[in-house]
């Protein structure tokens, strides 16, 4: 029994001491390249260890009690996700008169992939809440997987944002622009572009790190950004393209939009009644597109201080990556089965029915 419980404690310490040799690993790169090393060998006695500062500095940035509180917003959101976006998926799946129409086949295939990006991130927060330890191999495929999974969504949200504008603007030759093979197609595509689309920057995520000194890495996401991409200027280049193709895709999507207002405030839509579901629709558009354009707006002034700047706060750098990937990120996908669900009537039934919200209505006999 003691032999037994030396073993495991053994392992346990061994477990701990590689988890903090990669935590001084990430942060030494970044420490080194920095140009930090010098500014505290001039301030600091030259009795401290490396190391001894690397913890010292690490246990500043990263406050145990607001971390855990950030990494509750993942599991939120897998959550939110996970209770109705299975109803939504089978609903679509299993009527044929719903699986002939494009916008809910378009919907289905946003929905899918923001639950399986939800998924991943959640699966990566844990495995680091675990401390877990990847090889940079591992890690590339897992910020591979969430960046395909993410375009996914954007192309997704391009395509339902075209066949709306068809369907409005040429309503007469829809059905022969946009027949129901021709979304299949879509769909595919947006698969096939999504794959290739994070493959750039993961590559030079493995070129980095295959010329560098860590063999085992936290593989999270805030971290990456904070300790990686802020003194490689490969990464950044490579980051900033791929943010700036996903923001002009946001922005094509918000100006299709802008101009079906524009169409349909010809045709008395933003007049009358209140409760026009026209109006509704809009507004529920707007509300997701712009919830998603602010985590990549952000992002995006984050990475041109990275390249502007060499004397940047860390810990002010990795806050706003924490608040930008665990929270703006996942708040859209976790609103989107809300927000689409419920407005559209051949789905709001089924999640009512679920939740139990979908009142009988009284029959009152005519006498």
């Amino acid at each position: 029994m003691e032999a037994l419980f030396e073993e495991r404690s053994q392992a346990f310490f061994m477990a701990g001491e590689d988890l903090l040799l990669s935590l001084l690993c990430m942060f030494g790169d970044w420490y080194t390249n920095s140009g930090q090393a010098e500014h505290h060998g001039r301030q600091v006695n030259s009795s401290y260890a490396a190391m001894e500062l690397f913890v010292q500095e690490w246990h500043v940035f990263l406050p145990p009690r607001h971390m855990r509180a950030l990494q509750a917003c993942p599991i939120l959101g897998f959550v939110a996700v996970f209770l109705t976006t299975p109803i939504i998926l089978f609903r679509i799946l299993t009527r044929a008169h719903l699986r002939q129409q494009t916008r809910y086949l378009l919907l289905a295939n946003a929905l899918l992939s923001d639950l399986l990006f939800v998924a991943a991130f959640l699966l990566s927060t844990s495995m680091n809440e675990a401390s877990v330890l990847m090889s940079d191999r591992t890690c590339a495929t897992v910020l591979f997987l969430m960046g395909m999974l993410y375009s996914v969504g954007v192309f997704s949200a391009t395509a339902i944002v075209l066949d709306t504008c068809l369907a409005i603007l040429v309503p007469l030759r829809y059905a022969t622009l946009w027949p129901i093979s021709r979304t299949y197609g879509a769909i595919a595509a947006t698969w096939a572009v999504s794959v290739v689309f994070p493959s750039a920057s993961v590559g030079v995520f493995l070129w980095y790190h295959a010329t560098g000194p860590c063999t085992q890495l936290i593989c999270s996401l805030p971290l990456v950004l904070a300790l990686t991409v802020s003194h490689s200027r490969p990464l950044q280049v490579c980051m900033l393209l791929t943010v700036t193709t996903i923001l002009v895709m946001l922005l094509l999507v918000v100006s299709g939009y802008v101009a079906l207002y524009c169409q349909s405030r010809k045709s008395g839509v933003w007049r009358g009644q209140r409760t026009s579901r026209a109006r509704g629709t809009f507004l529920i558009h707007y509300l997701h597109l712009f919830l998603s354009v602010c985590p990549m707006l952000l992002l995006f002034i984050e990475l041109l201080l990275y390249s502007n700047s060499t004397r940047l706060n860390p810990g002010a750098d990795l806050w706003v990556s924490l608040v930008v990937c665990n929270v703006l990120v996942v708040l859209p996908k976790g609103l989107a089965p809300y927000l689409y669900g419920l407005r559209y009537r051949d789905l709001r039934g089924s999640l009512l029915d679920f939740f139990g919200l979908n009142k009988p209505r009284a029959i009152t006999p005519i006498t």
